[in-house]
């Protein structure tokens, strides 16, 4: 019997993804060849692996259970590998990361340039967007894991906090609240006020935090993405309140200022999201443990 590792490679990924041009395009193959792999190893085997329809593929009971073996069997020699190759930097491969945009100088930045240093031929992709979109890109396994506000309630999702931020309001150095201690969600409601738009991920938690608060401001404009909100600030449009890790550091510094928010405070919680029926590549895996372990040192 002549099973090749990437026979083995390919029927992974097929029962991980579901679909053969998801595996054809993480395996960076066409999905013909993606196919001979399949049948040569259903071949090698006597058994029918998986079941193909139009619509979709599904594994076959000898499929389910080969598929784990395989798994395992790939997942090992791959952690074996890159044991091996950690001090030649010669281990190779990918690692896909969705991440909302506001967290990667805190979580990703640092970390991933640590990751380079130690495997500097391994691919790092950083999907970086909403948090609706990266849910739904780690739900749907085109991302290995993600950096996100929303998933604990996610059952197919491991969602592992890794950091708080709270929510503050900024404002323009020379605006009338930039001198204030701290400021309530009503006194907003007397100024010029910005808000990301209801489709934003934030915008649905605050308004779930905010739910029976009286007297809270209504937005004069909206946009959809925080950093969108911070760039209206800067330019004198009003006030807002965004997650204190979304205001860059080189306004931080210059044009705006933050202050506390207060009746209520309201915070969100950065975490790591991960499939529960995923077993990430070895890569993958050292990525996600490295960026957990420099959240948890800060």
């Amino acid at each position: 019997m002549n099973v090749e590792m990437g026979d083995l490679r390919a029927l992974v990924a097929v029962a991980e993804l579901g679909s053969f041009s998801a595996a054809a395009k993480e395996l960076h193959l066409s999905q013909p060849a993606l196919s001979r792999r399949i049948s040569k190893l259903e071949a090698n085997l006597g058994v029918r692996l998986l079941e193909r329809t139009t619509r979709r593929v599904e594994l076959t009971a000898t499929g389910r259970e080969f598929s784990r073996k395989a798994r395992l069997v790939v997942h090992t020699f791959e952690e074996s590998m890159l044991g091996i190759s950690e001090g030649s930097g010669r281990m190779r491969g990918e690692v896909t990361i969705a991440c909302v945009p506001t967290a990667l100088n805190h979580c990703l930045l640092g970390t991933l340039k640590a990751f380079q240093q130690l495997y500097p031929r391994i691919l790092v992709r950083v999907l970086d967007d909403g948090a609706s979109d990266v849910l739904s890109t780690v739900v749907r396994n085109e991302a290995d894991f993600g950096v996100n506000y929303i998933g604990a309630q996610e059952a197919n999702l491991q969602f592992t906090p890794i950091f708080k931020e709270r929510f503050v309001m900024i404002c323009r150095r020379d605006h009338p609240l930039a001198t204030r201690a701290s400021v309530t969600w009503a006194d907003l409601n007397r100024h010029d006020y910005i808000a990301v738009t209801k489709a934003s991920g934030n915008r649905l938690l605050l308004d779930l935090a905010l739910a029976g608060v009286p007297e809270l401001p209504e937005p004069l404009c909206e946009a959809r993405h925080v950093r969108t909100v911070v760039d209206m600030v800067a330019a004198g449009l009003g006030v807002a309140a965004v997650p204190q890790l979304a205001i860059p550091a080189h306004l931080a510094h210059t044009e705006l200022c933050t202050v506390a928010l207060t009746r209520p405070v309201v915070n969100r919680t950065i975490g790591l999201i991960r499939r529960r029926d995923r077993i990430l590549s070895p890569a993958a895996e050292r990525a996600y443990q490295m960026i957990a372990a420099a959240a948890f040192a800060q």
